[in-house]
């Protein structure tokens, strides 16, 4: 049902943010204790205000009452997808190149489930990272279909 439900909102939602000039990130429809969430996850060039927020949730909000894909009480938040965004599509990576991240893998690749660097290349098969190892900087392949979950990372 919730998969279900987050393909109707996000039929809904891309052309409100298409007009907008904004990025639609991630979008979840999850039931927490007795409540039920819709979260919809908002980047821009320009970054993500609250006035963005504002109007995307009141335009999704309009939108909502009127084709009414959800049933139950459910609370709509609106935010950006922070500085830590997830990267989910082949698409994110691309897009992620000379910057940042952090990459979990489901099984080990040379010893390591986690990964941080420069993402240097990333294409439908695989990605490249520049690994600070020490003094010296590495550079490992991972295959697309390994990754479990990639990020932007923050460098402190």
């Amino acid at each position: 049902m919730a998969g279900k439900i987050s393909e109707q909102t996000k039929e809904l939602i891309l052309p409100i943010l298409d007009q907008l000039d904004i990025e639609l990130v991630d979008l979840e429809y999850v039931k927490e204790g007795k409540n039920w969430f819709l979260r919809v996850f908002i980047d821009s060039p320009k970054g993500v205000d609250l006035d963005m927020c504002t109007a995307v949730s009141e335009r999704l909000s309009e939108a909502l009452d009127e084709d009414d894909p959800i049933k139950e009480a459910y609370f709509l938040e609106v935010s950006s997808a922070g500085a830590e965004r997830p990267l989910k599509t082949n698409e994110d990576l691309k897009k992620a190149v000379q910057k940042q991240v952090h990459i979990t893998t489901y099984e080990p690749i040379e010893g390591n489930k986690q990964f941080e660097g420069k993402l240097i290349h990333a294409d439908e098969h695989a990605v490249t990272l520049a690994i600070k190892n020490k003094t010296r900087v590495e550079e490992i392949t991972l295959p697309v279909e390994k990754i479990a979950s990639a990020r932007l990372a923050i460098i402190f």
